[in-house]
């Protein structure tokens, strides 16, 4: 559990703990954005257009994040018939977080490619921020609701699939086969090589 890591290497956990706080704030900041891009103001009207944490931050999902590793924010929430494009609107804002992180993660991870930095705790800070920007924008992409992944895959197919989409929607199962397909494949297999593509950093060191 990340709880032993406070112990272990509080300094480290610090920088885990920031990290996934900017990656989090940015990416609900994002889908907010992109959603009053679009016409849409609710979650501006309920200050979420905003990097503020505290804005974005849900109780137990913070705490499960910083004591298990495994947590989540508060959604954003968008009123889909206020979008000026209904059809792709919601998967605009669906990709607008995943978007973010990997933004954020290739300006970040470039630094450490094309730059020769001195301070051993900002090369440690900025790998762990790269890091958990690829994981959070990778297993947010998964089409599994309530990923971000589901608006896209809910734009793609056919009104025709509406009972599709209902089972997805309330399946718990399908939360746990993603978390189980982001520890044996999504990790080792998507977001360790875009790691090393972006930093130039072997893929032994993390995995």
């Amino acid at each position: 559990m990340l709880i032993q890591l406070l112990f272990s290497s509080p300094t480290e956990y610090l920088m885990v703990v920031v990290s996934v706080l900017v990656a989090l704030s940015v990416h609900e900041y994002s889908h907010a954005q992109m959603a009053s891009f679009l016409g849409d103001r609710t979650a501006e009207d309920l200050g979420r257009l905003t990097v503020n944490p505290l804005r974005h931050l849900d109780p137990f999902g913070t705490f499960f994040l910083l004591v298990v590793g495994i947590g989540w924010g508060k959604p954003v929430p968008f009123n889909p018939f206020n979008i000026k494009n209904q059809r792709w609107g919601p998967a605009l804002i669906g990709l607008a977080g995943p978007a973010s992180n990997f933004l954020m993660a290739l300006l970040v991870g470039l630094s450490l490619r094309f730059f020769t930095l001195s301070n051993p705790a900002l090369v440690a800070f900025f790998i762990i921020f790269v890091w958990l920007n690829i994981i959070l924008g990778v297993f947010n992409l998964l089409p599994i609701p309530p990923l971000d992944g589901s608006h896209i895959l809910f734009s793609i197919y056919p009104p025709s699939f509406d009972k599709i989409r209902y089972f997805l929607q309330g399946s718990f199962f399908l939360v746990i086969f993603a978390i189980f397909f982001m520890m044996y494949i999504g990790i080792p297999y998507i977001c360790g090589p875009l790691f090393t593509l972006i930093t130039g950093i072997p893929l032994p060191f993390l995995l």
